[in-house]
């Protein structure tokens, strides 16, 4: 019987790298003619990575450090870290070497640092508090690059007429414009600012993920109508599954398309604020629906030890978030 090219091909291919690495033949037959279904091909999850958010929450300030929410994060088999940026104080923030401490640590437990979680403040008339917190972006960005992280949260602000953040949540997330000025004059403030920080996220590159929020990022309507005026690929969607607090799954459809990082809540022991009853099944498959493959970040707002809470809320979203 004649041996065709791609037999030969095969078997000189399979003699070469059986000799190189003093593998019997035979052995090395049997792994190339294995299901490689069984040890090679795609992931068959979206990665899952823990926001620190889950671990200090503004409150527990024994959580408060990025080393050990880290060293968490690795004990429990995540897949990266969400920093939260709020968690860093003053002193550390301008300490480049304290900065970059963070990203040692990751990088020896093999964790990779995959998004950073910022807020910003462009809802209000003044121009010189919209340039502040515009420059505030531009240096966040800059953090976001030097600690080698590809994803941005931002958010539009709020009015900040609530009076205080539990204020802002017990009226589930509505908030009334200063006097004299409605939504609609906002719109172009959120929208140039974005545009002013866009060279900044493109030269580092950067994505901005634009929330949805409170304020203008309350809605999909206004989430979509502030990127897709913006027009740029470095401006996109983060879709926290948690503040959409009517009528969920089609408020989240509607943003899916744009999305390029997810935030998912679980409320295990009941919420900080409010709980809902997720039907993370059903928000894969939304995911899936639209090819999104990326990143799924934990962040834990219920009651319950972390310990436990965090945990059952990994198993969930890793059985919840396969890809197709």
């Amino acid at each position: 019987m004649k041996t065709s090219p791609t037999t030969s091909t095969r078997r000189a291919f399979l003699a070469s790298a059986a000799g190189a690495s003093l593998i019997p033949l035979s052995q090395a037959c049997r792994a190339a003619d294995s299901d490689p279904g069984e040890t090679s091909g795609a992931r068959k999850t979206s990665p899952i990575v823990l926001s620190t958010y889950s671990l200090w929450r503004f409150h527990n300030e024994e959580l408060r450090d990025f080393n050990k929410c880290i060293d968490i994060a690795d004990e429990f088999g995540f897949d990266g870290v969400e920093l939260l940026l709020y968690q860093i104080e003053q002193n550390e923030l301008i300490s480049r070497s304290q900065m970059m401490s963070y990203k040692r640590h990751a990088v020896r437990l093999g964790l990779p640092l995959v998004g950073l979680s910022t807020h910003q403040g462009f809802l209000t008339p003044d121009k010189e508090k919209r340039q502040f917190n515009i420059d505030r972006t531009i240096g966040q960005i800059e953090i976001a690059y030097e600690l080698g992280i590809p994803v941005m949260r931002v958010n539009t602000g709020s009015w900040g007429t609530s009076g205080s953040f539990d204020a802002l949540m017990a009226n589930r997330g509505i908030e009334e414009p200063i006097e004299g000025y409605t939504n609609e004059d906002a719109y172009p403030w959120v929208i140039e600012a974005f545009e002013k920080c866009l060279p900044t996220a493109e030269k580092c590159g950067v994505m901005l993920a634009l929330e949805n929020h409170w304020g203008l990022g309350l809605t999909p309507e206004g989430l979509l109508r502030i990127v897709n005026a913006v027009d740029s690929p470095w401006l996109q969607i983060c879709t926290d599954t948690g503040n959409f607090l009517e009528d969920p799954y089609a408020r989240l459809e509607k943003i899916a398309p744009k999305t390029v990082f997810v935030q998912a809540k679980t409320y295990y022991g009941g919420g900080q604020w409010y709980s809902l009853d997720l039907d993370y099944a059903r928000i894969g498959e939304i995911l899936r629906k639209h090819n999104y493959r990326g990143f799924i970040s934990l962040e834990f707002e219920g009651m319950e030890d972390y310990r436990k809470a965090i945990p059952k809320s990994l198993a969930l979203l890793r059985s919840a978030f396969a890809r197709s």
